[in-house]
């Protein structure tokens, strides 16, 4: 039944829920896991931030475990303590809660197995199964054969007597790191070179995050990972397509212990890849450690600290999982996929606010000196409940400095000298009737008059306005900001390729900050991570640098959606 199986998962047509329907058939009568509750598991490894490249792993794992009404463990995989470290187990519960996926009181680490581990290697090594190796790693490779041509392992008929004192001593601490390694005695002559004796067990002295120094042994992951999915009763272990090789090794731990448990099914899934992005938590560290980024949420970072910094929502990220499926054959994804689930997103729930960019002062000459009302404007057009909310206005505005051209251009609507009525949102029409200018003859001032009659936008004699409709922020409430505009960190769109350096790949122009910008007065009391659309601009959201009387806006994505439907 099992090589039944593993042939129809080698040859089911590519689907988006070709795993779900792995699992119906294992769930259904007659299948290995009838009567029995799906279990699923994250084991990430607490060496870096999780990156969007986890988050559909993530998804896939505790999605699955959600459709099937079953049970997902979160496992911190920390059986190689040299880049491992509590601050990334912190970050990644607060990321995985953040998306919306909880393990209740499943919450295990690798770690914890170590003594049950170092038992099953001594099983191994009493069933003539394992043997402890004292080839160097460059003898060790040397020896590794190639194909139709089998490995040499000088020490695999050692007796086995003595490869149980001598892998007791290693745990003592008694010999130098790597002068020995306990291997898998399974296949020299194998077309899978996973299978050609493979290191289970190294020496390596160094301090644990959890287990301090009582460890200098450690498990690989290939040994380690399927006795923990078995002791914990996973049902369904599902990784990325770079294990469906080591899939036989999987199955030959748990098939050669004395496991109390069922036998886990391994399933692999094309892992994800992005244009202008890299997967690769080393990658991602040395952006970090260089300071070519501020840190791992900074927000042009693939990680999800910082996706959130930048605006994104869990919403936007699960559809975004969601809506590229689950394939068996690799691909990359446009990053504009990305923007575009959150662009949906917002959309919805963002509220609308005014803010100016690049400000130069507009002066109404016909509109009272001293005086000031408020206008009536919506929060959000897509969403009837949002309601409204009352802005200032008088005769001193702030607008974008580029709705002004004192000579038009062909088919400009905005601004310019005699050109057609222009609508300020909310407000009033009014005609550009000149502009002041400095020594250098730079504007500095937009002069217009207003038309009294048009308040909300609207000519009382029902003209039709040909100019377009302008935002704007009121001098005399306006409140200051810094807004960050946030571009692809690598202009190269595949900067993760194998014959490329990926820090040649990085974008100059990725982060460009603007000071002195202006938003209406109903931001000043903004707390982050709240997101807006600032109307004519696109999606913003408050960054944590953010504080009193210093307002920090990032810029989550423009309203221009790039994505080719």
């Amino acid at each position: 039944m099992a090589d039944e199986k593993k042939t129809v998962q080698e040859e089911l047509p590519e689907s988006r829920n070709f795993i779900h329907a792995f699992i119906e058939e294992d769930i259904a009568p007659g299948g290995q896991f009838e009567g029995m509750t799906v279990h699923t598991r994250f084991p990430p490894e607490p060496n870096g931030y999780l990156h969007i490249g986890h988050c559909k792993a993530l998804c896939i794992d505790f999605g699955t475990a959600e459709k099937f009404g079953g049970l997902c463990n979160l496992r911190m995989d920390d059986t190689n303590p040299a880049k491992e470290d509590t601050e990334y187990v912190d970050a990644i519960q607060e990321d995985i809660h953040w998306l919306g996926f909880d393990w209740g009181d499943r919450f295990f680490y690798g770690s914890d197995y170590f003594e049950q581990d170092y038992q099953y290697a001594v099983e191994l090594i009493k069933k003539g199964l394992a043997y402890v190796c004292e080839l160097s790693p460059e003898e060790f490779k040397a020896n590794r054969g190639d194909v139709g041509v089998p490995a040499v392992s000088p020490y695999r008929d050692r007796p086995i007597e003595e490869s149980l004192d001598l892998f007791e001593r290693m745990r003592n601490g008694e010999f130098p790191e790597g002068s020995k390694t306990l291997r898998a005695k399974i296949d020299l002559a194998s077309g899978n070179f996973n299978l050609r004796d493979p290191v289970i067990y190294r020496i390596r002295y160094i301090h644990h995050h959890r287990q301090g120094d009582k460890w200098c042994i450690f498990p690989m992951y290939d040994f380690a990972h399927p006795i923990q999915d078995a002791l914990e009763g996973i049902t369904h272990s599902l990784c990325s397509l770079e294990y469906e090789e080591h899939r036989p090794l999987y199955d030959w731990v748990v098939s050669n212990l004395s496991i109390p448990y069922h036998k886990p099914r391994q399933i692999e899934f094309a892992r994800l890849n992005i244009d202008h992005t890299v997967m690769s938590k080393r990658k991602l560290r040395r952006l970090v450690e260089e300071g070519r980024v501020s840190g791992w949420d900074d927000p042009r970072m693939p990680t999800l600290c910082g996706l959130r910094r930048r605006g994104y929502t869990p919403k936007s990220i699960r559809n975004f999982c969601d809506r590229i499926g689950v394939a068996k054959t690799p691909s990359v994804i446009e990053y504009s996929f990305l923007e575009h689930c959150l662009r949906e997103d917002l959309n919805e729930t963002a509220e609308r606010v005014m803010a100016v960019l690049h400000p130069v002062k507009l002066t109404i000459t016909n509109y009272p000196e001293g005086q000031s009302e408020t206008v009536t404007v919506e929060n959000n057009p897509v969403d009837p409940t949002a309601g409204t909310r009352e802005v200032t206005f008088s005769r001193h505005l702030w607008v974008e400095a580029d709705d002004f051209l004192e000579t038009p251009v062909p088919k400009y609507k905005r601004l310019f000298p005699g050109g057609p009525e222009c609508r300020l949102k909310g407000a009033y029409l009014i005609t550009c009737t000149g502009c002041v200018k400095d020594n250098e003859g730079n504007v500095t001032e937009i002069l217009a008059e207003y038309d009294p009659q048009s308040r909300g936008g609207d000519p009382a004699d029902g003209r039709k306005v040909k100019g377009a409709t302008l935002h704007w922020v009121d001098a005399a409430t306006a409140v200051d900001a810094e807004v960050r505009l946030y571009d692809n960190l690598f202009s190269d769109p595949s900067p993760d390729a194998a014959d490329k350096d990926f820090i040649a790949c990085l974008n100059p122009d990725s982060l460009k900050i603007l000071t002195g910008c202006k938003v209406e007065s109903s931001l000043a009391n903004a707390t982050a991570p709240a997101s807006f659309q600032f109307l004519r601009q696109g999606y913003f959201c408050l960054d944590k640098d953010s504080a009193p009387g210093h307002l920090v806006f990032n810029r989550s994505v423009s309203l221009k959606d790039s994505f080719k439907k």
